[in-house]
């Protein structure tokens, strides 16, 4: 059957766009999602005017996301900011298109089901879906928030508010089941619940929330409370055979539980030493003590991006300074130096302010859209194999000057407020942080115990990282320094820059660092690894391990 033109023109549109990514990694990706589906419902809208008699429910969807897709195409990247926005955009491309093709397909061979199902090849995967959805678990751990106020969408800085719905919290759930993940399943098990009980409208029904939720309750060691959702489910559906064998077992290992206590207490009581309430609790919390004590870093690494965690005393937060610099009369800044402050003393991080500016920055990520990887990879060129962090999420691309003399433009002003050659740093790498994008502790510098990590480059160890923010965060996304407790917080068109080595070419293990993840915003930043050779003049060597 021939298409009509206006579906010919759409699907040339689609087709414009590149073979899958794994979207959640960059909010730069996602915006091309959210046209497509600004398209998609275009097409449906015209097929509900060609088909007179196409179900209500039909119309009702188009209208929905007609309402939806105009409100995010005004400010793509800011609405897919909100990580509850990008997740749902996630599920909504990867299931409910499928939910609605699957609907229609039966009652027409029209075009616009030809032109969906082809589209679809384009769609967020199920990895996608799930991606969004442990990205938002993240977010939730991180910075400790409820599952209430993420699916009301009350986030701070946020634009674009979006409230999920029971089948959004029954998703997360049901991804973090299928991780073993008892703890957010019950989180968001329960929040589907409270909102049935709330009232909302759903196709899902509490019996299948409360199955999910007593038996990841159970897993939690809690059989009391296990029990007790039990029998709720049990209540509203008396013959669920599941929950029917699960009240037995339930009881019995309760039963068996209580006995094993009162045996205990028994022993205790015997020898005088009889356990409180108040002891249990202590030693519950000293258990929880240890396990943060085996992964300071990790405990410390939260407080900082949630804005806790270690300050620096008066006495030293006294020694720092903002000043206008030139770097030592160099010609460039001598009539107009550029806006120098220091941000932190041990290690010694200064940021420049007005560095870069808004044309610089949109011709930087005009620039990387295109070639944003995948994924991104390790690259032994880039990274030192030990250094590669547990988690990345975000997506990147890389820059020279053969791109645009504007690169060569931005490297020379990097050289001349550091006094650092160049032509032996690396390239400019551009990254954008996708939903919770995040960058875990890491050193930027080669370890002694990796003397191979920039062998290929031949340029040495990364002797200093020069960091570019391109855009504003409106919650997290902080740079941090978790052995000294720095916390340096995203700022566009500003610019931080620190030693990674000491004079002497010993690493300076301060440096380890980490990128927060993004709560609400999009994050772009830019950074280039400068390299030791060629610094020989420029950096003297110093004598001693620390100077």
């Amino acid at each position: 059957m021939e298409l009509p033109c206006w579906c010919l023109l759409l699907l040339s549109c689609v087709q414009s766009l590149s073979a899958h990514n794994d979207f959640f990694t960059s909010i730069g990706q996602m915006t091309d999602l959210l046209y497509t589906e600004k398209d998609l419902v275009t097409s449906l809208k015209d097929y509900i005017r060609a088909e007179e008699n196409k179900l209500e429910r039909v119309k009702r969807w188009a209208d929905k996301m007609d309402s939806l897709t105009a409100t995010a195409t005004q400010d793509p990247e800011g609405f897919l900011g909100h990580p509850v926005n990008a997740f749902k955009l996630m599920k909504r491309l990867n299931t409910e298109w499928g939910d609605l093709e699957s609907l229609v397909l039966s009652d027409t061979t029209d075009g616009f089901i030809s032109n969906l199902t082809i589209q679809r090849q384009h769609f967020p995967t199920e990895e996608d879906q799930t991606g969004a959805a442990k990205a938002l678990l993240r977010l939730q751990d991180t910075y400790r928030l409820d599952a209430n106020t993420i699916s009301t969408g009350d986030l701070p800085g946020v634009t674009h508010k979006s409230h999920m719905t029971v089948e959004d919290c029954f998703e997360l759930g049901k991804i973090a089941y299928s991780d073993v993940d008892y703890y957010h399943t019950e989180l968001w098990m329960a929040q589907a619940l409270k909102q049935l009980d709330e009232g909302e409208e759903s196709p899902l029904d509490k019996v299948l929330v409360l199955d999910y939720l007593s038996y990841a309750i159970y897993q939690q060691g809690e059989i009391e409370r296990a029990l007790e959702y039990t029998r709720k489910l049990l209540s509203l559906d008396p013959e669920h055979q599941r929950a029917k064998g699960n009240l037995k077992y339930f009881e019995f290992q309760l039963e068996k539980q209580r006995k094993v206590e009162e045996e205990k207490a028994q022993k205790q009581k015997e020898r005088g030493k009889r356990e409180t309430t108040e002891t249990k609790k202590e030693k519950k919390k000293s258990k929880a003590q240890t396990a943060f004590q085996l992964i300071p870093e990790r405990k410390k690494y939260e407080m900082l991006c949630r804005g806790e965690g270690i300050k620096m005393t008066p006495r030293r937060q006294s020694r720092l300074f903002c000043r206008y610099y030139d770097n030592n009369r160099n010609p460039k800044y001598l009539l107009a130096p550029v806006k120098q402050q220091d941000e932190w003393d041990r290690p010694y991080i200064v940021r420049y302010l007005d560095i870069i500016s808004d044309k610089e920055i949109e011709r930087v990520k005009q620039l990387a859209k295109p070639r944003v990887m995948d994924k991104f990879l390790i690259d032994h060129d880039h990274i030192p194999p030990l250094s590669q962090p547990a988690s990345l999420l975000y997506s990147s691309a890389w820059l020279t000057g053969y791109d645009d003399p504007m690169i060569d433009m931005i490297n020379q002003r990097i050289e001349d407020l550091t006094g650092l050659e160049m032509d032996t740093a690396e390239e400019l790498q551009v990254a954008n942080y996708g939903v919770g994008g995040q960058y875990e502790p890491h050193f930027d510098f080669g370890r002694k115990d990796e003397p191979d990590a920039f062998k290929e480059l031949g340029t040495g160890n990364r002797i200093a990282t020069w960091l570019f923010y391109m855009s504003d965060v409106a919650a997290g996304g902080a740079t941090v320094f978790p052995d000294v407790g720095a916390a340096v917080w995203p700022k566009k068109g500003t610019a931080v820059f620190w030693y990674n080595l000491f004079a002497s070419g010993e690493g300076d293990y301060s440096t380890r660092h980490a990128a927060c993840p993004v709560l609400v915003g999009n994050k772009w930043v830019s950074n280039k690894w400068i390299h030791e050779r060629g610094q020989e003049w420029r950096r003297p060597c110093g004598l001693s391990e620390s100077e």
